[in-house]
């Protein structure tokens, strides 16, 4: 396919999945007419019509729900939250039904659904549209919580998802949809549920995921270019957590640091560093670290925004603490 956008990649997958199912629909908040609020759904509605492009009224857990009977009827919905902030308006249908009928009905009714949803800081959408509330649904059995950060896996995780039998949410960090890389449609797919060394190391490993991935991939070239070679790790699915590969990566380098867009307290980095703490302690040679994002409401103001958010210098700075070098003194 050459040189596409993780917008152009989500676009490749739903058409892809309109053109191969016919039980497949997309359906949310503008994805028709208007095309979709970051322009992924742009021109489904004149290729596939009104019957399987559907916009809906502002009502999330209205539209969800009927995502969710849909999905119980032999359907497969693609069900479009604008952004993760009014996922929380539907929390009663995603997390006390969707994620829990199997269970109720002994096995005999499943929610094949997925749910698409934009999430992240760096567009100045402040408090209202800006957060990271991945930890949040990650921590609801029943539940399947992908988070793709590359474009291959934009690409390709969508077609994973649909062909699961219980609800699978995703995450599309705003601030990747413009990024542009070249994918080859011929390479083989990770399985959706494994971890992906990004860049191998021995040194220090970085945990990460969505829109901190390349922030942690140009901090490991700048900490290569004075000496230290740094492993990151792309989880992409935060339930179920990879947490096996968490743990070997760490086998190799005895250092672990956590980078999460979200707020530190009770959220994914905790989790992973429990899970290191509890299955890896005698590994590491250092204290665990977390660079996440301060914990205040998203301000608007672009520099207030940015001191909010992990950025690359802070990656840098804090492996070089951790690596116990002279450089950071001198940053």
């Amino acid at each position: 396919m050459g040189d596409i956008s993780y917008r152009e990649a989500f676009r490749a997958g739903i058409i892809e999945a309109l053109e191969s199912d016919p039980r497949v629909f997309l359906m949310g908040e503008d994805v028709g007419d208007y095309g979709g609020c970051y322009a992924v759904s742009k021109g489904l509605i004149e290729k596939f019509g009104r019957e399987r492009i559907i916009d809906t009224p502002l009502a999330e857990s209205g539209f969800v729900g009927a995502g969710i009977g849909a999905a119980i009827g032999g359907m497969r919905p693609i069900v479009e939250i604008m952004t993760v902030n009014f996922s929380l308006l539907a929390l009663d249908q995603i997390v006390n039904n969707a994620a829990t009928l199997r269970h109720m009905s002994n096995g005999q009714i499943g929610v094949p659904l997925v749910i698409r949803m934009a999430c992240g800081a760096g567009k100045q959408l402040a408090a209202q549209h800006s957060h990271s509330f991945e930890g949040i649904f990650a921590h609801v059995p029943g539940l399947k919580v992908l988070y793709p950060g590359t474009i291959q896996d934009a690409r390709h995780m969508l077609k994973m998802a649909l062909a699961d039998p219980d609800p699978v949410i995703i995450f599309e960090h705003v601030m990747l949809y413009n990024r542009i890389e070249a994918i080859d449609e011929s390479a083989p797919i990770d399985d959706m549920h494994k971890a992906v060394v990004r860049r191998p190391g021995t040194d220090l490993s970085i945990f990460t995921w969505g829109g901190s991935l390349y922030k942690a991939m140009e901090a490991a070239d700048q900490l290569q270019a004075v000496g230290h070679n740094v492993e990151v790790v792309d989880l992409r699915c935060l339930r179920p957590l990879d947490r096996d590969t968490i743990i070997e990566s760490v086998q190799r380098t005895h250092k672990a640091m956590i980078v999460d867009e979200s707020w530190k307290s009770v959220g994914m980095s905790a989790e992973i560093s429990a899970t290191l703490a509890e299955q890896a302690l005698y590994y590491l040679d250092a204290p665990i670290q977390r660079v996440n994002g301060q914990e205040v409401p998203f301000p608007y103001a672009e520099h207030l925004e940015n001191a909010c958010i992990p950025q690359v210098e802070d990656i840098v700075q804090t492996a070089l603490v951790m690596l116990g070098t002279n450089e950071a003194a001198n940053r």
